[in-house]
C-alpha cells in the first residue's frame, strides 16, 4: 500500500510541474490567470466523486481501477506528444534539484504560503474526500447521493479557482486570500451548529467550496510574485506538497472528534474555523501581495 501510494504521489507532482510550465507562457500580470486555469484541473476530483461509486456498482472494483489507469495512460501519451516548454525557459540553465529545494525552504514567504495553501487547498481536498462520510453520519445520505453532493462541492471549487487567479491579477492576491479565508472561517463555524440538510449543502457548502477554490487560485497567483523566477518550480512544488499534506490531517481530526452520541462534528468544524482565522491573520505578514504591475507581453 505504501509503495503504490508513493507511486501515486509521483504522479501527483504534475501539479508542481504544471504551475511553472503554464505560467512561463504568460507575462507577470497574467500568471495568476494561467495558474488558476491550470488549477481548474481539480475538476478530476469532482468527476471521481461522481463516477467512482457508480462505476463500482456497474463494473466492480478492479475494472474501475483499470478504467482509471487507462485514462491516466491516455493523458500521459497526449501530454508527451503535444506539450512543449515555453521559449522563455528554453535556454534556462539546468541546476541540481536539492539546492533549489533548499533555497526554497530558506525563503520566509515559502513557509507562509505553505501554511495558507495547506488551509485553502487542504480544506478542499479534505472536504471533497470526507464529505460523503459527513453527509452519511449527519444527514443519512446513501453513498451515491453523498458522492453526487461531494462532486458538486468539488465542481464549485474548480469553477471558482480560475477566478481566484484572475482576481489576484487584477486586485492583488492578498485581498482575495483575505476574502476567501475570512469566509471559510465564518462558514465553518455556521456549519458546526448543524443547520438542516437543505441549507448546509445548498448555500453553505457550495459557498465554502467556492471560497476554497478562490483562495487556492489566489495563493498560487501569489507564488509568481513572492518567489525568485529561477526557483518558482521548486517553490511551487513545496507549496503544492503542503496543500496535499493539509488535506491529510482534517479527515483524521474529524474522525477523532466525531461525537457519535450526539451525531455532530462541532469540535472538528470549530477547529477548521479557528485554523482559517489564523491563516487570515498570517496573510498580513506575507509580502508581494499588492496589486500587480502590468508589463507588456
Amino acid at each position: 500500500m505504501l509503495v503504490f501510494s508513493f507511486l501515486l504521489g509521483i504522479a501527483g507532482t504534475v501539479f508542481a510541474v504544471g504551475i511553472p510550465f503554464s505560467a512561463a507562457w504568460y507575462p507577470p500580470a497574467r500568471k495568476g490567470f494561467a495558474t488558476g486555469v491550470f488549477g481548474a484541473g481539480m475538476v478530476g476530483t469532482a468527476l471521481s466523486a461522481f463516477f467512482t461509486p457508480r462505476l463500482l456498482s456497474l463494473v466492480g472494483y478492479m475494472n474501475t481501477h483499470y478504467i482509471i489507469a487507462g485514462l491516466c495512460a491516455v493523458t500521459a501519451t497526449i501530454s508527451f506528444l503535444f506539450l512543449r516548454d515555453s521559449p522563455a525557459t528554453a535556454n534556462r540553465e539546468v541546476t541540481p534539484l536539492m539546492p533549489k529545494i533548499i533555497r526554497a525552504f530558506k525563503v520566509k514567504s515559502t513557509w507562509q504560503l505553505c501554511f495558507l495553501y495547506s488551509v485553502v487547498f487542504g480544506g478542499f481536498v479534505a472536504f471533497s474526500n470526507y464529505l460523503p462520510t459527513y453527509l452519511n453520519n449527519i444527514y443519512n445520505f446513501d453513498a451515491e447521493a453523498a458522492g453526487a453532493r461531494a462532486a458538486g462541492f468539488a465542481a464549485a471549487a474548480v469553477v471558482a479557482r480560475p477566478f481566484g487567479g484572475i482576481l489576484a491579477d487584477k486586485f492583488g492576491p492578498k485581498i482575495i486570500t483575505f476574502i476567501a479565508l475570512g469566509g471559510v472561517s465564518a462558514l465553518a463555524l455556521v456549519t458546526a451548529f448543524q443547520p438542516d440538510a437543505e441549507h448546509v449543502y445548498g448555500p453553505i457548502f457550495l459557498a465554502m467550496a467556492a471560497l476554497l477554490g478562490l483562495g487556492s487560485g489566489s495563493v498560487f497567483g501569489w507564488v509568481g510574485r513572492a518567489a525568485d523566477p529561477k526557483n518558482v518550480g521548486a517553490v511551487s512544488g513545496v507549496i503544492a506538497a503542503a496543500g496535499a499534506l493539509g488535506g491529510f490531517f482534517p479527515p483524521l481530526v474529524m474522525g477523532a472528534t466525531y461525537d457519535a452520541a450526539h451525531r455532530n462534528y462541532f469540535v472538528g468544524l470549530t477547529l477548521l474555523a479557528v485554523t482559517a482565522a489564523l491563516a487570515f491573520a498570517s496573510a498580513f505578514l506575507v509580502k508581494h501581495g499588492g496589486k500587480p504591475e502590468h508589463h507588456k507581453a
